[in-house]
């Protein structure tokens, strides 16, 4: 499995946490402190749950059991969708429909559906009918593929969740709990850790964050999936980080 690396997260801007009004007091014990009202992140937290998430989720896949990745916000859509198709595992990265695991049966239904409508469009049912009723058939197909495109493959409930800002995926993480499928969670200072398996604690609005920890535990869902390491180049030899970074652009714009 790859070495975390604490620059990389540094430079990722990882560290950076919500304003001190909008902290969740249940994330004090992965502070390291404040700069300028803003919470900052005990990055030596984060590494080690990144490893423990990580080594958790490559058992699972190893137990060729799915892992759902779940990330709706505007950062995290396209890497939770490519991260995903990359380990071969179901994701949503654009609405959660309520009951996508309470009502598993019902949604999955859904499917049936849009292979329905992507059967008469190829066969040309869809031509025969007037051009207003094969308008509004063309716009469900979009409809419900745009919402379950990622989870077509996801014949039976996951192993495990792998969410990124539990506090917007709530409905997800609340579903999960019910059925008491494990969640591992890359969770900003504003949420509720006690709602997740495994809080990986760490800035869940600037999408270099979001990319640099879901690579990471991609990579190992990849490894247990498919038994072989996940080759990257070797990390050049890093010099002691600093404990604060210089704030981005990116990490300021996310955090208003």
């Amino acid at each position: 499995m790859a070495k975390v690396s604490l620059k990389e997260l540094i430079e990722a801007g990882v560290h950076f946490g919500h304003r001190q009004s909008r902290w969740n007091p249940k994330m004090q014990r992965f502070l390291y402190g404040k700069r300028n009202a803003v919470h900052i992140i005990d990055l030596r937290k984060t590494v080690q749950a990144l490893v423990l998430g990580a080594k958790f989720l490559k058992a699972v896949a190893a137990r060729k059991e799915q892992v759902l990745f779940v990330g709706t916000k505007r950062q995290a859509r396209s890497t939770i969708a490519s991260e995903a198709q990359r380990a071969a595992m179901p994701y949503v990265s654009h609405r959660w429909l309520g009951g996508t695991l309470t009502n598993f049966q019902v949604i999955h239904s859904r499917l049936g559906r849009l292979k329905e409508l992507e059967e008469m469009e190829t066969s040309g049912a869809l031509a025969a009918l007037s051009k207003k009723e094969a308008a509004s058939l063309r716009r469900e197909k979009t409809k419900i593929l745009t919402n379950m495109e990622g989870i077509r493959e996801m014949d039976r409930l996951p192993g495990a969740l792998f969410v990124i800002d539990p506090r917007r995926e709530i409905i997800a993480v609340r579903e999960a709990n019910k059925m008491e499928i494990p969640v591992v969670a890359f969770i900003d200072t504003d949420s509720d850790p006690d709602l997740i398996t495994i809080p990986i604690p760490g800035n869940d609005d600037a999408m270099r964050a979001i990319q640099v920890a879901t690579r990471i535990i991609t990579d190992a869902v990849v490894e247990g999936r498919t038994g072989k390491p996940v080759k990257r180049a070797a990390p050049k030899k890093e010099e002691e980080a600093p404990k604060v970074a210089a704030e981005t652009e990116e990490t300021v714009a996310a955090k208003e």
